[in-house]
């Protein structure tokens, strides 16, 4: 019997992310699910009371869509088959269907700050989806956990997360981002600013201001907003209006390609400023950016999903033995 592998998607970036691992796992049975909950909130997802998440909305439809288009084996909610590994892009929420299945997590970008939330969930034991992507890594529900550098091995073990399960791979869509200087979007020497779904995970923003900044810094130079796709495009283009009439505003298109033409990148909570630092592009972002030097993913060429595919397939098929700083590369090589 071949082994079923389980690749739980999400938002895009996590979907795309779970489909380039398994190019690297041919002789496994791959198959794929949108991201989803068999739990206490599974009747308020099928209701529709989710539809800001990855569970439902424009993100769901998404991954729906790609799935569909690369015409990949889709089972929603992992019914269909026994599986003996599944991957995860987000363990906030852990499908009760995986207990006792091999899981491997995978880190998707940056995480959110730790905020009052966050350290009311860790105190209170609160559901960890209430802290957003800052409780990554807490479920625990996982017997590897593959990490973008070795800043945010570090960064995740100070959370209290288990360092012996902890793999340093790289993350697929931030660990080459040279290739996207390759790209036809038309405008260049732009100051991108790329706004954030702050306020549709209600979480407090204060848009008006982070424009106003960015008008500060771009001063004479073209600006070039690109929405969030999860964000309310009707209202954010009016606020936007408002402050910056002149901008172009852009609901769809390849982020990455915006961020390799332009000059200046302004962000507030994305992983996308990841991509302006490894081009080298005057950065400013609600984080510290000596923190995000630090965290910065490694960029290697593009072997990350490589690497997390060698992390599944040793699980798959016997122990895996790390080093002890955790790096896929020195696993492989004893």
């Amino acid at each position: 019997m071949v082994k079923k592998i389980l690749f739980i998607g999400g938002s895009l970036n996590q979907t795309t992310i779970m489909h380039q691992i398994s190019r690297h796992l041919p002789e496994y049975e791959a198959w794929f699910s949108p991201f989803y909950t068999d739990g206490a909130l599974e009747p308020l997802v099928d209701r529709g009371w989710a539809e800001f998440t990855i569970m439902g909305g424009p993100m769901r439809a998404d991954t729906e869509r790609y799935l569909r288009e690369q015409d990949l084996r889709i089972d929603y909610k992992g019914r269909r088959n026994t599986y003996d590994l599944a991957l995860l892009g987000t363990d906030l929420l852990v499908p009760n269907n995986l207990e006792g299945v091999k899981t491997v997590l995978v880190q998707e970008g940056m995480t959110d700050p730790e905020d009052l939330m966050y350290h009311l969930v860790k105190w209170l034991k609160l559901p960890r989806f209430l802290a957003s992507t800052a409780t990554t890594g807490l479920s625990h529900r996982y017997e590897r956990f593959c990490v973008a550098s070795a800043g945010y091995r570090d960064h995740f073990v100070a959370k209290g997360v288990d360092p012996d399960r902890i793999v340093i791979t790289g993350i697929p869509n931030f660990d080459h981002c040279a290739l996207y200087r390759d790209n036809d979007f038309p405008h260049h020497g732009h100051v991108l600013v790329a706004t954030s779904d702050t306020r549709e995970c209600f979480k407090f923003c204060n848009r008006k201001r982070f424009l106003q900044n960015a008008r500060e810094i771009a001063g004479d130079r073209e600006i070039i907003v690109k929405l969030h796709p999860n964000e309310n495009v009707e209202r954010s283009t009016q606020e936007i209006r408002e402050v910056l009439p002149d901008a172009r505003i852009l609901a769809t298109g390849d982020t990455n390609h915006m961020i390799a033409n332009c000059d200046v990148l302004i962000t507030q909570y994305s992983s996308v400023v990841y991509v302006g630092l490894a081009l080298g592009k005057e950065v400013h972002s609600y984080f510290d950016l000596d923190e995000l030097e630090r965290l910065q993913p490694l960029q290697n060429g593009g072997r990350s999903a490589a690497n997390i595919a060698a992390v599944c397939r040793e699980l798959l098929e016997q122990d895996l033995v790390l080093p002890g700083d955790g790096s896929i590369q020195e696993a492989a090589a004893s």
